[in-house]
């Protein structure tokens, strides 16, 4: 089964990316986990996300379109990426979600990926 796991982080973790006396750090155990992911070959798709100062918010009201620059609400955890995995079950997704450095400091969500509609 394939589940999708959405990590957030705090604001102060996420900003040790860029961070050079922290960076190291913060690559490095991304750089082990996604390894860890990779020899069990569980992995589907994945990416890390660019900081929430670039995105863009859409919605539509009474038919209008409105863009808001940014995130949508002032948050203490920012999305920083996802994973899709695919194991046996929900323990197992369980298992690398609490692997994940964003476990340790923000949160991971985990969800299951919805099978492809069948026409």
């Amino acid at each position: 089964m394939q589940y999708m796991l959405i990590f957030a982080e705090p604001v102060a973790e996420f900003s040790a990316r860029t961070d050079p006396a922290r960076s190291e750090s913060y690559w490095g155990a991304w750089g082990a986990y996604i390894g860890a992911l990779q020899q069990a070959g569980v992995i589907v798709n994945g990416d890390g996300l660019l900081p929430p100062d670039t995105a863009t918010t859409v919605r539509v009201r009474d038919g209008k379109r409105e863009v808001q620059d940014g995130p949508y609400a002032d948050i203490k955890e920012q999305l920083g990426g996802y994973f899709v995995i695919e194991v046996p079950d929900l323990d197992a997704a369980l298992d690398w979600a609490a692997k994940s450095p964003s476990a340790r400091v923000g949160s991971v969500e985990v969800r299951p990926v919805m099978p492809p509609m069948q026409p």
